[in-house]
């Protein structure tokens, strides 16, 4: 389901800016806007995942630690859209501490499975290879909003890291659809 909605969003968001008859604001000097659906997108991106790593993890803190990471993640989410527009501006500072909170869960999701023991190598774990190219991805993401707005010349190298880090990350998650089995899956 996330892939689909990812895929969608990614074309919606690519006909809003190059195609005309697709609009959400009939202001032209607005029409090709199209972050809104951005920061929803990584606002249920995060919250799905955070969802996913609960279920997951076995230890009651931890599962405790991602719930209040959640409520947090959700908080930034809102004091940013009441600080910039969210029709308009991307939310940066709400995406860094969803970044943040990612991280640390996957953190968390890593340490839990180096302390266990399974009959099943990590190269079969689906969850294993999503975590790998999130991990890779989310790791470098706060620090392209951070410094992404300083210079043109970093706003072009940080673009290619971006999209770079994207292809790793789904590069990751296709190798763990290729590779994982069923019975790897925690």
């Amino acid at each position: 389901m996330l892939i689909i909605y990812t895929f969608f969003t990614e074309v919606l968001g690519y006909f809003i800016k190059y195609n005309d008859q697709f609009l959400f604001f009939s202001d032209d000097r607005y029409a090709w806007h199209n972050v809104i659906i951005y920061n929803i997108y990584q606002l249920i991106f995060f919250l799905f995942f955070y969802r996913v790593y609960q279920r997951t993890l076995k230890k009651a803190s931890h599962k405790t630690w991602v719930k209040y990471g959640s409520y947090l993640c959700i908080l930034a989410y809102v004091i940013d859209s009441i600080i910039y527009n969210p029709l308009h501006n991307r939310l940066s500072h709400a995406h860094i501490v969803g970044s943040v909170i990612l991280i640390f869960i996957l953190i968390l999701y890593f340490l839990e499975k180096k302390s266990e023991e399974s009959l099943y190598p990590q190269k079969h774990n689906l969850l294993f290879w999503v975590s790998m190219g999130l991990f890779a991805f989310y790791f470098v993401f706060p620090l392209v909003l951070i410094f992404g707005n300083v210079s043109i010349d970093l706003q072009f190298y940080f673009r290619r890291t971006l999209l770079s880090l994207i292809g790793i990350m789904y590069g990751c998650f296709i190798i763990g659809l290729l590779v994982g089995k069923r019975q790897a899956f925690r």
